[in-house]
C-alpha cells in the first residue's frame, strides 16, 4: 500500500488522491473521512475512471460509478436509529450536529421523518467543527427538556459538549443522547463516566456476537497490539478491501472497468454479517444495530435489524432527487462553495 495522509484537510485529500493516480498509478485508493473530502476527490476519480473505496457512514445523496460506498447511508442508520429512538425513548427530540454537509442533512432527513411518525423538533443547533463553545447550546437543550438528543457532532467538539451536558445536570438516565459519529475508539478520548448509559447508531459494533467477528478481532489485535481497537469504519474498510480483492480475482485483472462490473452482487461474510455490493447504486447492503454505551467502553447491541437492509442513499419518500440535490447546492452556496461552515 501507498498511504497519503489528508490531515482532515479536503484540499489535501484532493491532491493527494490525484498523485496516487497520476504519480503512483495506482490500481484503487481506499480512504477518506469526512463528507468534504469525500466530495473534493469524488472528480478526480470520475475524470481517471479510478475507484475509491469509502468506509464512513455518510448523508446519502450521492453516486458516483467512481466510489465504493461501503459505509452505512441514512436509510441503514440514521432513520432505524430514529424510529427505535421514538418507539423506546420518547417522541420529543432535540437535534445537535456540526455545522457541515453530514449533519444538515441527516437532520433535514431526521426531521421530515420525525413528522410522519407523531414526533417533534425542540430544538435544532449546529457548532462549527472543532468548537468548544458549546455552553450556549447545551443551555437550549436544558430550557427545551427533550426525550432525547440526536447528536451529529463530528470529531472532538463531543468531549466539551457531553462534559457540559453532565455538568449542566443532563444524564443519560434523564435525557438520552443517540449518537451517529460516535464509535468505540471514540469512548477513548471521552469520559467513560459521563457517557454510560448512551447510545449509538451503526451497522457494526464490537461486541457483535459472531464467529467472523471473533477472528477479524483476534487477528486484527495479533497485528496492532492487544489494546487496538475496531470500529464500523474500520470493519467496512476491511470488508472492501476483500471485495475489491474478490473481484479482481473475478475479473482477472485490475481494470476499473471490469472490476467495476465484476463487483456488481458481490458478497462478502464480513465480522458483522453478509454484505454485498448494489449493482444499481455501488452502495453496500448492510445492518443496523442500536448499541448502548457500558463502562468497559464497548457497547451492549439492544436492537439489530436480523438482516442487511437495501441502501437508498436519496429517500425519496420524503423529498425527490431534484430537491435533494437542490438542497445540496444551497448548502454548498451558502458557505462560499465549500461543504461546510
Amino acid at each position: 500500500p501507498i498511504i497519503i495522509d489528508g490531515k482532515s484537510e479536503a484540499k489535501i485529500f484532493a491532491k493527494g488522491a490525484e498523485k496516487l493516480i497520476v504519480d503512483h498509478g495506482v490500481a484503487v485508493v481506499f480512504g477518506c473521512w469526512t463528507s468534504d473530502s469525500r466530495k473534493a476527490v469524488k472528480p478526480i476519480f470520475e475524470k481517471h475512471n479510478l475507484l475509491l473505496f469509502y468506509p464512513v457512514q455518510y448523508e446519502g445523496l450521492e453516486e458516483s460509478s467512481s466510489i465504493v460506498y461501503t459505509g452505512s447511508t441514512t436509510n441503514q442508520q440514521i432513520i432505524p436509529g430514529v424510529k427505535w429512538a421514538r418507539d423506546n425513548l420518547g417522541k420529543r427530540f432535540f437535534l445537535v450536529g456540526s455545522d457541515y454537509v453530514f449533519p444538515r442533512t441527516a437532520n433535514a432527513i431526521i426531521k421530515e421523518l420525525l413528522a410522519t411518525i407523531d414526533a417533534e423538533v425542540v430544538g435544532e443547533e449546529y457548532l462549527e467543527l472543532g468548537s468548544t463553545e458549546v455552553n450556549d447550546v447545551v443551555e437550549k437543550i436544558r430550557k427545551a427538556d427533550p426525550d432525547i438528543i440526536l447528536n451529529t457532532i463530528n470529531g472532538s467538539t463531543n468531549i466539551p459538549f457531553f462534559k457540559r451536558l453532565r455538568a449542566t445536570g443532563i444524564t443519560s438516565e434523564k435525557i438520552p443522547t443517540i449518537s451517529f459519529s460516535i464509535a468505540e475508539p471514540e469512548l477513548q478520548f471521552l469520559s467513560l463516566d459521563e457517557m454510560i448509559g448512551d447510545y449509538a447508531a451503526s451497522s457494526y459494533f464490537q461486541t457483535v456476537q459472531r464467529y467472523e467477528n471473533q477472528q477479524f478481532i483476534k487477528n486484527f489485535k495479533n497485528r496492532f497490539g492487544e489494546d487496538a481497537i475496531v470500529s464500523d469504519p474500520l470493519e467496512a474498510a476491511y470488508f472492501g478491501v476483500n471485495l475489491w480483492a474478490r473481484a479482481v480475482k473475478k475479473a482477472q485483472t485490475t481494470e476499473t472497468d471490469k472490476v467495476r462490473a465484476a463487483l456488481k452482487n458481490e458478497a462478502f461474510n464480513a465480522p458483522e454479517g453478509v454484505v454485498h455490493i448494489d449493482p444499481n447504486n455501488l452502495h453496500t447492503w448492510r445492518m443496523a444495530r442500536i448499541g448502548k454505551i457500558r463502562s468497559d467502553g464497548e457497547f451492549s447491541i439492544i436492537w439489530d435489524s436480523e438482516k442487511s437492509i437495501k441502501p437508498v442513499p436519496y429517500p425519496l419518500l420524503y423529498r425527490s432527487k431534484q430537491l435533494w440535490e437542490e438542497f445540496l447546492v444551497n448548502l454548498y452556496t451558502g458557505w462560499g462553495n465549500q461543504w461546510g461552515k
